[in-house]
């Protein structure tokens, strides 16, 4: 089924369906929008309105006029200057997702970028053709858009039906011929946020997938470790005030209603371990992040991210200089997200210690069938500590990572 860019912005949900594979299509309103768009850039090219990266330099060169006849090597040459990254490749659904934020962003009508360039990404999309993307190197929103808008002008690579073909030989395969860009195309193509937005649509969805499968883990664990079940009552829990922990504590008692092992362990301790007996708050914490995360992906979804952006008329053309790429809000709501999976990862590591724990679970030692010439589970263990620990090192908050680059006029990042 396609996913159809209208006049509402896509969601998160809807990014992610492009990156699986679903086609993306551009409404005859959301043509008209960027149409409408590139007219004023044309207008303000006409009247040499001063504006960032049309007909100035970029980053620190802002300040440097740039004639109409220099425009078209200004934007091919932000492309090929900033398609920089190092590393190894993303994975298609990676850059699906990009792409799909990215074209979404243009649709707003305010980048001022040609129809048929907003086409060309949703061909690349339609045919499975997807640009080589190193993974490392950018700043949030620079490298990435850029590997990829060098097929659209028969530069870089690309994958297609298992190839790797230059950009060139993937347009002659497709029947398409380069695009020659025009002014303020070059920026638009590497600026904005549609890489951390099409990537955090995927953490997304896997976070979901994620704390799915962690209810259904503890609740076997908890079953087996004999817990109480009076940690998920109802009553007791409506006293904290929280979406995510009413609905963890409700697929914690749906999981386990009827047990006959929580029977027989009734009345056993007076109160479990905190790993059993926070469930559904350190879950439900996640979960609450995790809506709040989902919302300011929207947010950015519904936003325009280009800088600079224009509005107006063709007889009124303006032109906002800001700092709309910038991904502040999203990075500090990503680095939320990755502490609260790395916290219920860490509470399931210590449930997984006390399952193999005999001086604890009452269980065969490591859930071995044969002590001492078997170790069961035991240095699954550790690895799950390891990757505990691991967790922790990558959950550090990556927003505060920002550098200074271009000569201090880009003096502040969120990465």
């Amino acid at each position: 089924m396609s996913v159809i860019r209208s006049t509402r912005p896509l969601d998160w949900r809807e990014i992610c369906a492009v990156a699986a594979g679903a086609p993306l299509e551009l409404a005859p309103d959301a043509r008209e929008r960027i149409g409408a768009a590139r007219a004023l850039v044309e207008q303000i090219i006409t009247r040499n309105i001063r504006a960032y990266g049309v007909n100035t330099g970029v980053g620190a060169l802002c300040d440097v006029v740039v004639s109409p006849a220099e425009q078209h090597a200004l934007s091919h040459n932000i492309l090929m200057s900033h398609a920089v990254g190092v590393g190894e490749p993303l994975g298609a659904q990676e850059t699906r997702a990009i792409m799909a934020a990215a074209i979404n962003n243009y649709a707003h009508g305010h980048s001022g970028v040609r129809v048929e360039l907003v086409e060309r990404l949703v061909a690349l999309l339609e045919a499975d053709c997807l640009p080589e993307v190193p993974a490392l190197g950018s700043v949030g929103y620079l490298s990435h858009m850029a590997h990829i808008a060098l097929v659209c002008v028969g530069a870089g690579h690309a994958r297609w039906r298992g190839e790797r073909l230059s950009g060139a030989e993937a347009l002659r395969r497709l029947g398409l011929e380069p695009l020659s860009l025009q002014a303020k195309e070059g920026l638009s193509l590497v600026n904005g946020t549609p890489c951390v937005t099409g990537l955090a649509a995927l953490a997304l969805q896997r976070a979901h997938w994620l704390l799915d499968w962690a209810d259904a883990v503890a609740a076997m664990s908890f079953e087996n470790l004999g817990g109480q079940m009076a940690a998920f009552d109802a009553g007791s829990l409506a006293f904290r005030v929280s979406p995510g922990l009413a609905r963890v504590g409700a697929r914690m008692r749906a999981a386990l209603a009827g047990s006959g092992l929580l029977a027989a362990a009734l009345g056993r301790r007076t109160q479990d371990p905190l790993s059993m007996r926070t469930i559904p708050h350190v879950h439900g914490a996640a979960r609450d992040v995790l809506a709040a995360t989902a919302e300011v992906v929207n947010r950015e979804l519904a936003s325009t991210t280009d800088n600079p952006i224009v509005v107006g008329t063709p007889d009124e053309p303006r032109v906002y200089s800001q700092a709309h790429a910038v991904g502040a809000s999203i990075a500090l709501a990503m680095d939320s997200l990755a502490a609260a999976v790395a916290q219920v990862a860490a509470m399931a590591e210590r449930r997984l210690d006390r399952l193999v724990n005999p001086l604890v679970s009452g269980l065969p030692a490591f859930l071995a069938q044969a002590s001492g010439t078997r170790s069961g589970f035991m240095i699954a263990q550790y690895t799950a500590a390891a990757l505990v620990a691991q967790n922790r090192r990558e959950a550090a908050p990556a927003s505060l990572d920002g550098g200074v680059t271009s000569g201090l006029q880009e003096d502040h990042l969120c990465h």
